[in-house]
């Protein structure tokens, strides 16, 4: 279980919004998703102590800010948390004295609803050169034909992009513009605040050089950027070549070591599901793929304990 913990709060203080509450740790023992309700699944959630638990959590699939696939989020207590999802090739989970045959471990985590919504509000507002672009009504923004679940983070989606939205207002109707200027204040506070974690979180990014340190967070917060404008523009503003960075020897070196969460996506869960099925069956006699996404939990902080070394 330590594991599990150590691996929580490390991917817990990049997607957080470090808003001062502490996390604790639960076990879901009845999560199902694919062969019916009785399958148990093992979930690592986030229980924020100022909420009154009463809120019935809701899937939503929304596209990865940076890659644009579809990537489950669940939406409770008016906070939106990633699902992810880690799967070995062989493994069971023992809780007490029962066994689990599913080895998977999901993982439900904060994201600032920012970085979710950061790529409709750029595309709503047409920005078109020095332009700035146009203001628009948030209904006209978060609606996507293809993604019915953005229409349920209207409440949230208010309060969250005034940080990095001009505002105007016209009766009882509130338009948004994107600020450049402000998303680049959004992401350099960021950047302060995740450096801040990782040192009292791990003694090895404590032991880091500031620009390695600095090379490290901007990595970090990139699997949630677009690379155009966002991360290029977050990159010149500290002055950093992350060309450079990743190249590093410390860093090279350790690069087939690391490794990220995989945003859990049910068609891939589905396959690796419909594949074990026709093994029990006796009708597949070839070795089940390795699902390629699939990594041992150890390796996912693996990379931060080779460089304290």
């Amino acid at each position: 279980m330590y594991v599990c913990v150590k691996l929580y709060f490390i991917i817990e203080c990049v997607k957080c919004t470090l808003s001062g509450w502490i996390p604790k740790i639960s076990l879901s023992h009845k999560m199902a998703w694919y062969e019916g309700l009785e399958e148990t699944r093992l979930l690592v959630a986030s229980s924020d102590p100022s909420a009154t638990g009463d809120d019935i959590g809701r899937l939503l699939q929304l596209r990865h800010p940076k890659t644009g696939d579809r990537t489950c989020y669940v939406l409770i207590n008016d906070g939106l948390q990633e699902l992810n999802w880690f799967k070995q090739s062989y493994g069971s989970w023992f809780m007490g004295d029962y066994i689990c045959e599913d080895g998977g471990l999901y993982t439900a985590t904060p994201v600032d609803p920012v970085f979710i919504l950061l790529p409709m509000f750029d595309e709503a507002r047409m920005k078109n050169g020095n332009d700035p672009g146009k203001f628009r009504q948030l209904d006209e923004i978060i609606y996507l034909h293809d993604f019915p679940g953005y229409r349920c983070l209207s409440t949230i989606a208010e309060k969250s992009m005034e940080i990095v939205c001009d505002c105007k207002e016209i009766g009882s109707t509130k338009f948004f513009r994107l600020n450049d200027s402000k998303v680049l204040a959004w992401m350099f506070c960021k950047v302060q605040q995740l450096k801040q974690t990782l040192v009292k979180l791990d003694k090895n990014f404590a032991a880091r050089s500031q620009k390695e340190l600095l090379a490290d967070v901007v990595m970090i917060l990139g699997e949630y950027l677009a690379d155009d404008p966002w991360y290029k523009l977050l990159c010149n503003h500290l002055r950093l070549n992350m060309v450079e960075a990743v190249n590093a020897p410390d860093i090279k070196s350790d690069s087939t070591h690391a490794s990220t969460p995989s945003s859990f996506n049910p068609t891939v869960q589905e396959q690796t599901c419909s594949d074990k099925r026709v093994t029990r069956n006796g009708k597949q006699n070839k070795k089940v793929k390795v699902e390629t996404n699939s990594h041992s939990i150890k390796d996912m902080f693996s990379k931060a304990s080779r460089r304290g070394r």
